[in-house]
């Protein structure tokens, strides 16, 4: 009989929750000092109620957790929403006829395909599509394809070039060189198959030396993989 009423007694709190409102009991029976009814997520994914129920002489209580964050996890509409057309492509700032009109280097070397952000004389953000195709992947290394860090480097330097070789800096296509780079770090290997999204800010610029000294980063998937400060010999004319 016991048994019986503790069972309606459950039923009637889960009837309450359905409406938001939180039960009380009065039965004359002492119940056990806790209970812990959880929905299984097959019959509700949407809802975890824990029951918390003590004998008659403290009051009883009803605690809810309710988590909204499988809804968004399994929208229908996310689910039906193919691949290949969630994630949008990066933005063309500069394609790369333009990036050809700027700089001087050319195949196998020419190591920079778009720029998607640009700030002339501040800084740019470009991209290197890294696919088993390039040149250097048959020697480095033949068993297990990794892009050299040097060339990761020589990257970075070209999207420096294209900040630095604007009138509003002064920049000379026919004398700017790489000068030197402090405090270079490789943090993970880059694959065939990667896009390496690099960034160059300009930290000091001396145009009476025609010192500029640069920052630049590199990474794989928002993962920092290459970084470095570097220094650009601008040159006048």
């Amino acid at each position: 009989m016991a048994t019986s009423a503790f069972a309606n007694s459950l039923l009637s709190s889960s009837t309450s929750l359905a409406h938001g409102v939180l039960p009380s009991t009065n039965n004359n029976f002492l119940l056990p000092s806790r209970v812990s009814v959880s929905n299984p997520r097959s019959q509700n994914p949407l809802l975890s109620a824990h029951f918390k129920l003590k004998d008659r002489t403290n009051s009883s209580s009803l605690v809810t957790f309710c988590s909204l964050g499988a809804a968004a996890a399994n929208d229908p509409k996310e689910e039906q929403i193919p691949i290949e057309l969630k994630y949008p492509a990066y933005p063309t700032v500069m394609d790369i006829n333009q990036i050809r009109e700027i700089l001087p280097h050319r195949f196998p070397f020419l190591l920079v395909d778009r720029v998607i952000e640009y700030n002339p004389g501040v800084s740019a953000v470009a991209i290197k599509n890294v696919t088993i195709n390039d040149n250097f992947f048959p020697g480095h290394f033949p068993e297990r394809p990794i892009m050299p860090g040097v060339l990761m480097v020589e990257a970075l330097a070209q999207v420096g070039g294209l900040v630095m070789l604007q009138p509003e800096v002064g920049g000379s296509r026919e004398n700017f060189f790489f000068a030197g780079i402090d405090k270079v770090r490789f943090r993970k290997p880059v694959i065939a198959g990667d896009t390496l999204v690099m960034r160059m800010t300009l930290i000091k610029l001396q145009k009476r030396f025609g010192i500029a000294k640069m920052e630049g980063k590199a990474y794989v998937g928002g993962e920092v993989v290459c970084e470095g400060e570097f220094l650009m010999a601008t040159g006048g004319e």
